[in-house]
């Protein structure tokens, strides 16, 4: 089913739940695998965790709170300092928040983490991207994405916050800079395609209530392992039966149709643009 050829992957978001697991799937598959987090203590861990589980295995990690823009640029600046190319970027790392916070670059912290940080990163690593062999860029959304709108009036929710909303807001807009990226990377090797891993028992809120969101995976019927919830982001990133395939979304290894909304164009460029100017790529 994969291509097993070593491969630089980097996962964010890489020291617990689907990211850890895809991460150990794809350390097992032969690849370099690269884990971004905050704490530099479970970033070890888990690096010891895939090296155990997987002898041999080549991992490494990176640190970055991809809350903040200065510190995605630097794992940025860190990967092009360590390797020449990167052939799998997977942006795993999300977060929901229970109440209206702010980022140290002053935006809505949902859609700081799980949106823009997604979009600056990988912008900063195209050229390491296209400089790789056939690179996937991997997108984890999320079907709460068809509950998601974006009011581009109130896009950091200063006059109305609700974490439910705002978290399904910021997968749609991960779908929108999913399309957007496969029309610009159109006539290049790099592909880039968006998933729903499924209700998955992961820790997922836990910054806001631990317990609540352990009662949540214990209860909730139906919850995924992060092993099962790994499998599409596997899929995506090893797969040769995906090969060539870009601008898609995909559910349980299949590719699927995200919500009418998802392929307004008109909304994804627009966003595209804001989120040029909130990244400091254009001046305001």
């Amino acid at each position: 089913m994969n291509d097993t050829s070593e491969k630089n992957c980097l996962v964010t978001g890489g020291t617990s739940g689907i990211g850890a697991a895809a991460a150990r799937e794809l350390a097992h598959l032969g690849n370099t695998v690269i884990i971004s987090g905050r704490s530099a203590g479970k970033c070890a861990r888990q690096v010891e965790k895939i090296k155990h589980s997987v002898p041999g295995a080549h991992v490494e990690f990176l640190l970055a709170d991809l809350s903040s823009q200065k510190q995605v640029r630097q794992l940025a600046k860190e990967f092009k300092e360590r390797y020449s190319h990167l052939d799998v970027l997977i942006n795993n790392a999300g977060a929901i928040f229970a109440n209206h916070l702010v980022s140290v670059d002053g935006l809505e912290m949902t859609f700081a983490v799980n949106h823009l940080s997604c979009f600056l990163l990988t912008n900063l690593l195209l050229d390491q991207l296209k400089a790789g062999r056939s690179a996937r860029i991997v997108v984890v959304s999320s079907a709460a994405h068809t509950h998601g709108s974006i009011d581009f009036e109130d896009l950091q929710s200063e006059h109305h916050y609700e974490r439910v909303q705002a978290y399904a807001k910021s997968k749609l807009a991960n779908i929108y800079f999913t399309y957007a990226l496969a029309r610009r990377l159109e006539g290049t090797s790099v592909t880039v395609n968006a998933l729903h891993p499924g209700s998955v028992a992961t820790n997922l809120g836990g910054n806001n209530n631990w317990l609540k969101t352990k009662l949540r995976n214990l209860l909730k019927p139906g919850m995924l392992s992060p092993d099962e919830g790994a499998k599409t982001i596997v899929y995506l990133s090893a797969s040769p039966d995906v090969e060539g395939v870009t601008g898609k979304y995909f559910s349980d290894c299949k590719a699927v149709r995200s919500s009418d909304d998802s392929y307004n164009k008109e909304n994804a460029e627009k966003l595209w643009m804001l989120s040029e100017k909130l990244a400091g790529f254009v001046k305001n």
